[in-house]
């Protein structure tokens, strides 16, 4: 038995647990999930905005968030977060003596994403022009204090701003990313790019997803696959 069989087996096992409604639930968030475009949170220090973000990311339905930790860790604000990290996958940098943030880029750059940093620049493209294409997209969300380092800003593909028509020059961030995703989400899917997640990919996170809703999963798991082996 191959490892896909046994975790196929393993999801259909742990199906049993679940009631249809909330397979039915989790099916329809399934479909709607996405890694075409990512964020990447840069050294946020504020709990509450790093939370903030990733509630936002995991409404929308992006998969995969990109955590970079070389001044700040990262931390949870439960009261924020309302428990949406449960369902992405954090893709961590932390703190160490190499370059996280080009680490970053690097892995996203091998994944062929095309990189927009998040900066208030006279120069930079309105996030209102930035065009879906057969590119998946990572936008890059700077620090409260600093926003985004040199580093991001020299090795971004492109530097997007919101239009602002008031004297405060910039955003919480957490508003920042609503705003970003809520332009570029709707046309996504309004798009003819293949943006949903491939039958694989599905299968894996359905698995992940079931162990998280099934109480007692790891027991009931072990048990299985001893009766299978």
């Amino acid at each position: 038995m191959t490892p896909e069989e046994k975790n196929q087996r393993l999801s259909d096992h742990l199906a049993q647990f679940i009631s249809e409604h909330k397979k039915t639930s989790l099916e329809k968030v399934l479909e709607n999930r996405t890694r075409y475009i990512t964020v990447v949170l840069e050294d946020i220090f504020q709990s509450q905005n790093a939370s903030a973000v990733v509630r936002t990311c995991e409404c929308m339905g992006l998969q995969d968030i990109h955590v970079v930790e070389s001044k700040s860790a990262y931390s949870v604000n439960k009261k924020v977060i309302k428990g949406a990290n449960k369902w992405i996958d954090l893709i961590r940098y932390k703190a160490k003596a190499s370059n996280n943030i080009g680490d970053c880029f690097k892995n996203l750059k091998e994944k062929g994403y095309r990189i927009l940093v998040t900066e208030p620049d006279a120069e930079g493209s309105s996030i209102d022009e930035i065009l879906v294409t057969d590119q998946p997209l990572a936008i890059v969300m700077g620090n409260e204090l600093d926003g985004a380092s040199k580093y991001a800003l020299q090795h971004a593909d492109v530097k997007v701003k919101i239009p602002m028509y008031g004297f405060t020059e910039s955003l919480n961030i957490s508003v920042s990313a609503a705003i970003c995703l809520n332009t570029l989400v709707p046309k996504l899917r309004q798009s003819a790019v293949d943006w949903q997640l491939s039958l694989a990919e599905k299968e894996f996170i359905r698995l992940q997803w079931y162990r998280k809703i099934v109480k007692r999963s790891e027991i009931i798991e072990k048990e299985f696959l001893r009766s299978i082996e």
